[in-house]
């Protein structure tokens, strides 16, 4: 009996030492999915623009496949972008995607030729700060290969000027 009460015992430190790690790995790979998810939304913005000649998009849903009102691939929902990072399928005004909420803004919801859109940024911030991430990520149309990173994990939302506009380098927030 005193035997196994010392294996119950090893088996519990093991896993307390083990659980708050694969926590982290579970915080790592998370964050990792978030920038890479904004990268994507950069190339397909960058792609928008190239084919339907009216700037970035005005929402994540232009970027996202056909479906329900927009049942042919134009620049209403170009299938740049999968549906659930779109917000598309569900419906979401800011999807959450592995454990982030994504925000999207833009001067215009609906760019034309003659009024373009010439700016945009996407933020990822955690669904459950301190759970499923802890930095908030903001990437713009002035730069695609740059991603802010706030390591404080700030809440806050896109803006149509864009992430240098609303977030100032230094402190915690800098370039990724």
């Amino acid at each position: 009996m005193v035997e196994l009460l010392i294996v119950v015992a090893i088996i519990l430190i093991i896993a307390a030492i083990a659980i708050p790690n694969l926590l982290r790995s579970k915080i790592s790979a998370n964050e990792a999915a978030a920038a890479s998810a904004l990268k994507t939304i950069g190339t397909s913005n960058i792609l928008y623009s190239s084919l339907y000649n009216q700037g970035f998009a005005g929402t994540l849903a232009q970027l996202g496949p056909t479906g329900g009102s927009c049942a042919t691939v134009s620049s209403g929902c170009a299938d740049l972008l999968d549906s659930l990072l779109s917000g598309v399928s569900p419906p979401a005004p800011a999807p959450t995607k592995n454990g982030y909420t994504f925000t999207y803004a833009s001067p215009s919801t609906s760019p034309t030729p003659t009024a373009p859109n010439s700016s945009y940024s996407a933020v990822a911030t955690p669904a459950g700060p301190g759970s499923t991430g802890v930095s908030t990520f903001c990437m713009d149309g002035g730069n695609i290969y740059v991603i802010w990173r706030d390591t404080a994990g700030a809440t806050t939302s896109a803006s149509a000027v864009g992430c240098a506009g609303s977030w100032t380098p230094g402190g915690t927030v800098g370039p990724l």
